[in-house]
């Protein structure tokens, strides 16, 4: 079982300290997605991380599991993955900067991504969909889902209706599959892999998620701290 929660640049300083060690593993040692030389004491720090709400999924060991980050707008209301996602398709449309988020650094730790096609953020591949149960199933994305349940509430909290993310096309499959409803905005670019820009609305996902897993919809809308423990096993292919 897997708990998350929001996790503070200055008051929470021993944490993020984990969770730049962490991104240093994951983005430097593991993927190669930043030189390791740049980062001599092993933690990946950047400039977006003053701009960024922080969010760790924790196990019972209060051991830091899972991170992602929600990055807003800069000075020139502008997000990160404009900087590399450069070319977006014809007519579309991004929404009002100071009601939007990018979803970034999404992550699982890796000896919590033990099977053969787990993706980054925790999630098999081979992923087709979400079923409740009553028992605990070990393919189950917990961590991810934690994860998205937190920046759902303080998205709701804070009036944010939108999500930016760039995902490798595999991932932006499995959120399908979840009913997340992201949608692509532009052509696959070389942006920490090869990803492409998506942008989902976040009441159409709510709406979508209730229509297709209504006890999906129920478990993420409960609040965590008070929330009893809902199994979510995943039907493989």
């Amino acid at each position: 079982m897997f708990k998350s929660r929001q996790v503070h640049l200055e008051q929470d300083e021993a944490v993020m300290q984990r969770i730049y060690e962490l991104r240093y593993e994951v983005y430097c040692e593991e993927y190669g997605f930043l030189p390791e030389n740049n980062y001599p004491t092993h933690s990946e720090m950047y400039e977006y991380d003053t701009q960024s709400l922080h969010f760790g999924a924790f196990n019972l060991r209060q051991e830091l599991v899972g991170y992602v980050r929600l990055v807003q707008a800069d000075a020139q209301r502008e997000f990160p993955f404009q900087n590399h996602c450069k070319l977006l398709f014809e007519g579309a449309v991004l929404p009002e900067a100071s009601r939007t988020l990018e979803i970034s650094r999404l992550m699982v730790r890796k000896n919590y991504r033990r099977r053969a096609g787990d993706l980054l953020a925790g999630v098999r591949e081979s992923f087709k969909s979400l079923t409740p149960e009553h028992e605990a199933r070990s393919n189950s994305p917990q961590i991810l889902l934690s994860l998205y349940r937190q920046i759902y509430h303080y998205s709701l909290k804070h009036s944010i209706h939108f999500w930016y993310a760039a995902m490798e096309r595999s991932l932006a499959r499995i959120m399908g599959r979840m009913n997340f409803g992201f949608e692509q905005l532009g052509p696959p670019t070389d942006y920490y892999g090869v990803v492409a820009p998506y942008l989902a609305n976040i009441r159409d996902t709510e709406i979508l998620i209730g229509q297709k897993n209504q006890a999906l919809l129920t478990w993420i809308q409960r609040p965590e701290l008070n929330a009893a423990p809902v199994a979510l096993a995943v039907t493989t292919a």
